[in-house]
């Protein structure tokens, strides 16, 4: 039996990864295509196997959603011609659970290809909290700095103004007039 082998860029998944929700998602017709199946048999295979997709897997988009995604690419026939049903996104697991319910040997590829770019993400996402947590510990040095040098600068403010004297009352008495 011939074993096929799926050459997929990860810039290609990469591209259409969209973050709905909070959540970093592929879209149920970016999925068929890439697949090679068309969005309805996608689709259909998930209604078949509702137990293996719950909330946190998939989702279909709220009108406000699908307008929100329209007007990014500000593309009219970006839907082609999908105008009765709205779309289902799909988180990593969701993606990692059409493994189990689209058997071919593309699937698997894809799936393959598709959780690679999923981990690269996590770890360019991971690199980034880093160094956000490492600026953040910079700018706190910086504001002790700030107040240490703040207290510095008062200090040397307060050796180079002139003394003022308190003025004495006269000892004595005044002629008044």
């Amino acid at each position: 039996m011939a074993r096929f082998r799926l050459v997929l860029s990860t810039d290609k998944v990469q591209q259409r990864i969209h973050e709905i929700r909070g959540e970093k998602v592929l879209l149920d017709h970016d999925l068929a295509q890439l697949y090679g199946v068309s969005t309805g048999h996608l689709n259909e295979a998930v209604r078949r196997n509702c137990e293996r997709f719950p909330s946190d897997f998939h989702f279909q988009l709220t009108r406000d959603e699908v307008d929100n995604l329209k007007s990014q690419f500000a593309i009219s026939s970006f839907w082609g011609g999908r105008r009765r049903s709205r779309p289902f996104a799909f988180t990593e697991q969701g993606v990692a659970m059409l493994s189990s319910v689209l058997r071919s040997p593309r699937a698997v590829q894809v799936n393959i290809a598709i959780m690679r770019v999923f981990t690269r993400l996590r770890g360019i996402l991971g690199a980034g909290s880093d160094l956000a947590r490492k600026l953040d510990a910079l700018e706190k040095k910086a504001q002790d700095h700030d107040l240490q040098i703040e207290a510095i600068f008062e200090a040397i403010r307060q050796l180079v103004a002139p003394r003022v004297r308190p003025r004495r009352e006269r000892i004595g008495f005044r002629r008044t007039r």
